[in-house]
């Protein structure tokens, strides 16, 4: 399940952009339009921008804009920034892969196998889709 913090991500992502790519967009505004309450999209937007997602200008006419395309940002990408692994079991992620305490060898184990194709069509799916698809 997504998280909020995911969720309000997509959101204030889609709304900008929808927007001119170079203007900037207070956060005032991006909260009202997204529907994101403003003291947790100020993390949110920091937290992309940290990564190249989003950049920001100060100052009059100042706010938040996207410095990548939104058909170059992957589904993938923000969830697992905002919502940690896509896999559903550690021992079958392909970022933040652990062993499971209940099997000794994870290749062996039937629900290893299931969920590595899960993860592998969820993957196949939310890499391919980009922010201007959700748009």
């Amino acid at each position: 399940m997504l998280s909020k913090k995911t969720q309000y991500a997509f959101r204030a992502l889609s709304y900008l952009g929808k927007q001119d790519t170079k203007k900037p967009v207070l956060i005032s505004e991006i909260a009202r339009e997204a529907n994101v309450p403003k003291k947790f999209l100020e993390t949110i937007l920091l937290d992309l921008k940290k990564i190249g997602i989003l950049n920001s200008k100060m100052g009059k006419g100042g706010g938040y804009y996207l410095l990548r395309n939104s058909e170059e940002i992957t589904l993938a990408e923000i969830i697992r920034m905002f919502n940690g692994p896509i896999a559903l079991l550690p021992c079958v992620s392909l970022n933040y892969y652990e062993p499971c305490d209940e099997c000794k060898n994870g290749s062996g184990c039937g629900l290893n196998g299931v969920m590595s194709e899960v993860r592998d069509v969820t993957l196949n799916i939310l890499e391919n889709k980009s922010v201007r698809d959700i748009i």
